[in-house]
């Protein structure tokens, strides 16, 4: 699967959802999934404009349930964030359970952990930039609940090569399977496995039902850990030519939105600061991806460097940016992100927010 860069291609792939299907078929690897994650987590495009197209295609909404579901699971996380802040990076409900270390095994890293598909696709991974979410909860399971790391090292290697890299979902989702942010761990035998990757391995350390798996030490094949070690290499910029007497536009790794203030006549930049890509690193394929998402957004240059030190900051008649947990320290309006649900609160689980979702009806469009 590719990931075309360039705006119309993008909004094709908008038109191209089956939601039917999607429903049906999601948690398999050959299943009609979307392949939209990486541009609704970059901000090219949101999730409230995903369903307003597919509700133009003429389906009830009690069909494309599942879809909105799924759309609100990733609003849910977004809303965890927003409450939390930076704490989102330690345990959010209680210590995850059973946790021998806080390294990386180094099979997850070489793709060489003897479970075919699931080596397979780490290695499509960095091939590619994109990972299924069935195999995102099947390295997870296997790296947390099998090899018994803690959550938050792997996490950071899972987002630094995904295109759809999102601190909330990436984070949420491992301590969701991790056991530190829901009820249980989530376990995956070969059976699984074999069921939802199209597979049929047998004899592996998996290969066993599934009530066995949290009784079970350490497989050999998960022993060997190493510290991980992951930077970003930012692109060298050249010197921005503002207009201090017109708006100032801020735009980031997470908000790409080419038509966001787009009649408006202002400066418009991309920052990329290395405070945060230090915090949160990336490879190169994310920064590429970035970049060339940013080239569909009239007249935007490329600032590197921190948000302070922006030239003319404080004679701008105007700063903009959108609300974002990432990026709360910006100066100036911060314009809301476009909600589907915009009364439901993140407070409890995500039944309890699905609940509050059911309750307000359609989801809010653009």
């Amino acid at each position: 699967m590719d990931f075309p860069t360039a705006y119309p291609k993008i909004i094709e792939r908008l038109h191209a959802i089956d939601p039917i299907q999607y429903g049906k078929t999601r948690n398999f690897i050959d299943g009609a999934v979307t392949y939209l994650s990486p541009y609704i987590s970059r901000g090219v495009v949101s999730a409230s404009q995903v369903i307003e197209i597919v509700l133009q295609q003429g389906h009830p909404l009690k069909h494309i349930e599942k879809l909105v579901q799924e759309l609100a699971w990733r609003e849910y996380f977004q809303r965890v964030w927003q409450n939390m802040g930076a704490a989102i990076l330690q345990d959010i409900r209680q210590p995850q359970p059973d946790v021998l270390h806080h390294q990386f095994p180094k099979q997850i890293e070489n793709a060489t952990t003897g479970i075919s598909a699931l080596d397979q696709h780490i290695q499509n991974l960095y091939d590619t930039g994109y990972m299924h979410n069935h195999v995102r909860m099947y390295t997870a399971s296997m790296v947390c609940n099998m090899a018994k790391a803690h959550w938050l090292q792997p996490s950071r290697w899972l987002y630094y090569h995904l295109l759809d890299g999102d601190i909330a979902s990436n984070t949420c989702s491992w301590q969701w399977v991790a056991g530190s942010f829901s009820a249980k761990k989530y376990y995956c035998n070969q059976e699984n496995i074999n069921l939802f990757t199209k597979t049929d391995q047998q004899h592996t350390f998996l290969g066993v039902a599934h009530e066995v798996l949290p009784s079970l030490p350490v497989p050999p094949a998960l022993r060997e850990t190493k510290e991980l070690i992951l930077s970003t290499t930012l692109p060298t910029s050249k010197e921005v030519i503002l207009n201090p007497s017109l708006p100032l536009l801020i735009y980031n790794s997470y908000n790409l939105d080419p038509q966001w203030r787009k009649e408006l006549k202002a400066n418009r930049i991309l920052v990329l600061e290395p405070s945060h890509f230090k915090a949160h690193p990336v490879s190169q394929k994310v920064i590429d991806f970035i970049l060339h998402l940013a080239e569909n957004i009239d007249d935007i240059q490329l600032y590197v460097g921190e948000i302070v030190d922006i030239p003319h900051l404080k004679v701008f008649p105007s700063i903009h940016s959108k609300d974002h947990p990432a990026f709360t320290h910006y100066p100036g309006i911060k314009d809301a992100l476009s909600w589907m649900f915009p009364s439901a609160k993140a407070t409890g689980s995500f039944s309890e927010f699905w609940k509050s979702c059911q309750k307000q009806g359609l989801p809010q469009t653009n």
